[in-house]
């Protein structure tokens, strides 16, 4: 839809009225959920169990788009609003730190793999970098790392099975944004998220002109290493600089089949492929159905009982390795017999608050 004169594009703010404060509206996405850490000796494979920018009047002083009170005046920090803000007691954050789990581990993850409509990439992706990436993930609780990549035309070449049940075609989704959330905070994060995209919803803040075409939270089941007890560990994963990163999500006959499938994964054949490869580690989830008061552009997730997702952490660029290490990732998984493969997808680092990579897209 062509914009008007008083009607934006898709997923840009309107302009900044005394409704709103002066604050200038933009668009997010909605991010539409473990075992036992255990090491193996040095060497070997071990196991462990919207165009318009959001800086807006409300980061200089002035009242927020919300309603908030300015709470930055003073020279102290503290700013008029010290202690409450929108009706939230300060103290009420110290009450919740004091207990319950805070471990490193990534209990947890939220995947999701998004395609920008056709002439939508650069709109799309300024709107995530600018906003989204922290209003609608890094600033939650309990997210404490977060990754974005990206799948050029090049690499979404090498994705297999042609066939796809999660990607229909195969090359949708140019871009996945992988978050960890610590372990045994699922249901507090949940809370938070649904009402904090709810409301960036309200507030105009979601990009409407893109398809979710796999998102879903994750629980932890494994990770197994390359080198054993050395090197990064996978809640360091999404924080060091990998060169690239592959989706695999495979598929059992059954909840049973997929507990083999699992146990196979990560004693035999996961091993056997790490070993001197380009991929430093494999961390392995399963999905988790999505809330029923989830955003409505959001599909409830497939094969919650069936399915494994695996992110493999690449230390070279996918392209430069793909073909003796990793184009027959599928048929290996086949050929073992425990399951087959449903997406195989690789992708590499954006590179942050950049449009580098969008003209690749298409």
């Amino acid at each position: 839809m062509e914009p008007s004169a008083d009607r934006p594009a898709p997923g840009t703010a309107p302009p900044p009225t005394a409704a709103t404060g002066g604050t200038p509206a933009t668009a997010p996405d909605t991010p539409s959920p473990s075992g036992p850490d255990v090491p193996g000796s040095p060497g070997s494979p071990a196991v462990s169990g919207s165009p318009a920018s959001p800086h807006s009047a409300a980061s200089s002083g002035s009242a927020a788009s919300s309603g908030s009170p300015d709470v930055t005046g003073a020279a102290d920090g503290r700013g008029a609003g010290a202690g409450r803000s929108a009706g939230t007691d300060s103290e009420d954050y110290a009450r919740l730190a004091a207990v319950g789990s805070y471990g490193v581990r990534p209990g947890h993850a939220l995947i999701t793999m998004v395609e920008p409509h056709p002439g939508h990439e650069y709109a799309y992706n300024r709107w995530y970098e600018d906003d989204h990436y922290i209003a609608g993930a890094m600033a939650m609780p309990w997210i404490y790392a977060g990754r974005r990549w990206v799948a050029t035309r090049e690499l979404r070449s090498l994705r297999s099975p042609a066939d796809s049940a999660v990607a229909r075609p195969v090359t949708a989704g140019c871009y996945l944004s992988t978050y960890w959330i610590t372990e045994g905070r699922y249901a507090e994060h949940m809370k938070w998220t649904v009402a904090i995209n709810k409301r960036l919803n309200r507030d105009g803040r979601v990009y409407r002109d893109r398809t979710h075409v796999f998102t879903s939270f994750q629980d932890h089941e494994a990770t197994v290493y390359r080198d054993g007890a050395a090197g990064p560990r996978d809640h360091h994963a999404l924080d060091h600089p990998y060169r690239g990163l592959i989706l695999q999500v495979v598929e059992a006959a059954g909840p049973r089949e997929r507990a083999a499938l699992l146990e196979w994964l990560r004693a035999r054949h996961l091993p056997a492929r790490l070993a001197g490869s380009p991929a430093a580690m494999v961390t392995v989830f399963r999905p988790t159905p999505l809330p029923v008061d989830r955003m409505s552009y959001v599909k409830q997730v497939e094969g919650v009982d069936t399915r494994l997702t695996l992110l493999w952490f690449l230390q070279e660029d996918p392209r430069a390795c793909w073909e003796p290490w990793f184009a027959d990732l599928g048929e290996a998984l086949a050929e073992g017999g425990a399951g087959r493969t449903e997406l195989v997808a690789p992708f590499i680092p954006t590179i942050p608050g950049t449009d580098t990579y969008v003209d690749q897209l298409r």
